[in-house]
Formats: C-alpha cells, structure tokens, sequence
C-alpha cells in the first residue's frame, strides 16, 4: 500500500483520488480526452464503447495500487443534457490519449 490506510467502517472513503498518472510513458489528467480500447474479455458494455471518445472525470488508485479512470462519454453532436452523463470506469490499461490531444511530457503518479 501507498501511504493510505482503509478506514475499516468506511473503505470506499479511503480510495486514493489522484489528479494525474502516467501509462506506458504518456501522462493522464483529468479533462483528458481518451480513446476506449477495452482489454480481451471485457464485458459487453465496454465492447460496445471500444473506440469511442471519452473524457476523464476522475483517476483513482485502489488499495491494491491499480489506477482506474472515470470516464464521460463524447457524443458529437448532441447538446449537454443530450450526453450520456453516467461515468464508465476502465482501468488505465484501457485508455489511450485521443489523436486530437496534445502530447505531455511524461511524469510518475502523484495524488497532487
């Protein structure tokens, strides 16, 4: 574990809320947008969503120190309300940066 401990009457309390991550030498950040590339054997909704657009909501690392990504779904198009507004959650593993996003300069997982 990373310099959290799990609140035994409260655990999902305890999860880490991180602002930025890095995978595979590219850097993540909230507002980001992604592509979805769901790994083999995903269940049927993530298929459905594999290669959409996506913007990061929120990047969390659990208490086996997997980082996971809350993500909105970009629907050209369509207004605000119009969006579907429930977040999907992947892990960073499944996400890639979307072709229109500016590179960043890599750097290592911070909860900053």
């Amino acid at each position: 574990m990373k310099g959290f401990t799990i609140d035994p009457m409260n655990p999902l309390a305890s999860r880490q809320q991180l602002e930025r991550t890095t995978w595979a030498g590219v850097e993540f950040r909230r507002g980001d947008r992604v592509r979805l590339r769901p790994r083999d054997g995903a269940g049927f909704v993530d298929v459905t969503l594999c290669g959409r657009a996506a913007t990061i909501t929120a990047i969390e690392q659990d208490f086996e120190d997997r980082v996971h990504v809350a993500v909105r779904m970009d629907e050209p198009g369509e207004d605000d309300e119009a969006r579907i507004t429930n977040p999907f959650f992947f892990g960073i593993d499944e996400v890639e940066p979307f072709a229109d996003s500016v590179p960043r300069n890599a750097s290592v997982a911070t909860g900053d």
